[in-house]
């Protein structure tokens, strides 16, 4: 049996499937990032509506939420890989829909036949969102509860979370810069070519890793209901968990302000397309690097206390960014706003992953993406209706000092988390 060096940062990068895996992961949310940053410019474009930009995000948190506990429950019964590459070709699907519908020769099919109106172009739009939607909230549970199976055991495990949170928040650093060039220099429709052609290498990359049977499963089989039951009442028995997980949902439904970065670039930074993309990424780029410094120096000491700070770091952040009127600050400090999430990230996928059974990682997972998830996209809906009622800087201060709120609360009511010395048992 392999075992990791001491020490060792690369221990679970020395497994080639983990590395296939990790490849395909990071081509997945490169691709899904594009998708994001062209498909919320064009909308705004279309709309000039933040509340237009806010429905980006319900359009695929409803889906996802909605499938999100049977999809637990699916992976936890069937081979993990036969979730993931289904879902990956529907998700390929997706882009290439988006693909044709900026083709002249399909705007004119509908022009031509006098159906083709801006309502009805953005409507559908957030139709490929809404089932691109369902197809991640299968892949969430999946993929999540796939990545452990991949490694020969437990003590891989926490250097493979940092680097599967490592790959995320460097995808993303690429993805919105690639994705606003790409727009700015070489239009919508080659921005979304790029896109398909990601998903569909990722899909090859996916369905070239080996199958892994199920785990066992303790006691009897539950049916439905029971098995979709069981990863909610775990999660809300044990304290470390709920609370880490409560203290990243209401931070992010809140705090965030990336789903009007496209009102910020366009109307208050001046800046275009590419700016956008840059916005975007400023967060991954810190996210990354704090990622990188985490594979090397990982929380040993008072990790519970050092996520609260962070989680109200990122408070900080936001509201700061409101306030910006200059890019370059504003760059920076969306940059701390993702040191500071890095944390709050590594820290609660490393306690998912040590405290939940394999078996039920899946349904786990599953509650894990209806209060995280889907909270990014639900998060993007209040942003978008808070900024149509408040007005965009009030809205996203009022953002920030929610998050504080809600950092002060989990301090005073989650003894366990805030006393936790690391992410292990």
């Amino acid at each position: 049996m392999l075992l990791p060096v001491a020490h060792d940062p690369y221990a679970a990068l020395r497994l080639p499937d983990f590395r296939r895996l990790l490849s395909a992961r990071v081509l997945y949310i490169v691709a899904s990032q594009i998708q994001g940053v062209v498909v919320g410019w064009q909308i705004y474009e279309l709309t000039n509506n933040p509340l237009a930009l806010g429905l980006i995000g319900l359009a695929e948190a409803i889906p996802s939420i909605t499938v999100s506990l049977y999809a637990g429950h699916v992976a936890d019964s069937v081979p993990r890989k036969k979730i993931i590459v289904p879902a990956m070709v529907v998700l390929f699907l997706c882009s290439l829909s988006l693909y044709l519908l900026t083709k002249p020769a399909g705007i004119a099919f509908f022009a031509n036949k006098q159906v083709l109106t801006y309502p009805l172009y953005v409507a559908m739009l957030y139709v490929v969102l809404f089932v691109s939607g369902i197809a991640r909230g299968f892949m969430g549970p999946a993929l999540f509860s796939f990545m452990p199976q991949l490694l020969p055991n437990r003590s891989f495990l926490s250097n493979a979370v940092t680097w599967n949170s490592t790959s995320w928040q460097a995808s993303a650093v690429l993805g919105p810069a690639i994705g606003g060039l790409l727009f700015a220099q070489l239009g919508k429709g080659f921005a979304y070519g790029v896109d398909t052609v990601l998903m569909f290498t990722s899909l090859l990359l996916f369905a070239s890793i080996a199958g892994r049977a199920l785990p066992e499963q303790e006691g009897m089989r539950l049916n439905l209901k029971e098995s979709v039951l069981s990863g909610v009442r775990f999660i809300f028995n044990n304290q470390i968990v709920l609370a880490a997980l409560s203290l990243d949902l209401f931070a992010v439904l809140f705090g965030g302000a990336v789903a009007l970065l496209p009102i910020f670039a366009k109307d208050i930074l001046q800046t275009g397309p590419d700016g956008l993309g840059y916005l975007r990424a400023a967060p991954a780029v810190g996210s990354v690097l704090m990622a990188v410094w985490l594979t090397y120096s990982p929380l040993r000491r008072r990790a519970g206390r050092k996520l609260l700070w962070a989680v109200a770091g990122f408070g900080l952040a936001t509201i700061g960014f409101a306030l910006s009127k200059s890019f370059a600050l504003s760059l920076f400090l969306l940059f701390l706003t993702g040191v500071f999430d890095s944390v709050s990230v590594i820290v609660r996928s490393t306690l998912i992953h040590t405290y939940t059974p394999e078996y039920m990682k899946g349904r786990v997972s599953a509650v894990n993406n209806i209060f995280i998830g889907s909270s990014n996209e639900i998060g993007a809906f209040e942003s978008g209706a808070a900024a149509k009622l408040m007005g965009t800087v009030t809205s996203v201060v009022f953002g920030g000092l929610m998050t504080l709120v809600v950092v002060a609360v989990t301090a005073w009511r989650a003894d366990k988390l805030r006393e936790l010395e690391t992410g292990t048992k």
